[in-house]
């Protein structure tokens, strides 16, 4: 047994699925590698591209928040929006990401929420311009 069986899912739909022989997620206490055999746990995810090995080719997903939750020889993550690099309009991140770093820059006339709002949103971005770029895997 050298692989397990990924899926991630969005509330949309079936992201992707398939065999895979490792997986690299950021969970809130760290990265966390998966190979074949895993102990069975569920954790929170953070906005961060997670990795897939399968076949020889290591392929970066952009993941934003959620879960993973692994069993013997299948692991789900459950996401909030995931996006794989071909599906990323990158011009639409960078700006994403400008407007919310401009964001933050006026935080001292911003509320807490507003600020929390603008940091998740430079995540998200930043998140889908490593992946889209190639330079999201770990």
């Amino acid at each position: 047994m050298n692989t397990f069986l990924l899926e991630i899912v969005t509330p949309e739909h079936l992201v992707y699925s398939k065999q895979v022989n490792s997986l690299t997620v950021r969970g809130v206490n760290g990265e966390l590698g998966i190979l074949p055999g895993h102990i069975p746990l569920v954790t929170p995810l953070q906005v961060a591209p997670l990795s897939v090995k399968a076949d020889g080719v290591t392929v970066s997903i952009a993941v934003h928040g959620g879960f993973v939750e692994v069993h013997k020889d299948k692991v789900t993550v459950l996401a909030e929006s995931a996006e794989l690099p071909r599906d990323i309009d990158v011009e639409r991140a960078e700006a994403a990401k400008e407007r919310a770093e401009r964001r933050l820059k006026l935080q001292s006339k911003q509320d807490e929420i507003d600020h929390r709002r603008a940091e998740l949103a430079l995540q998200r971005a930043v998140t889908r311009i490593k992946v889209s770029t190639g330079k999201g895997q770990q």
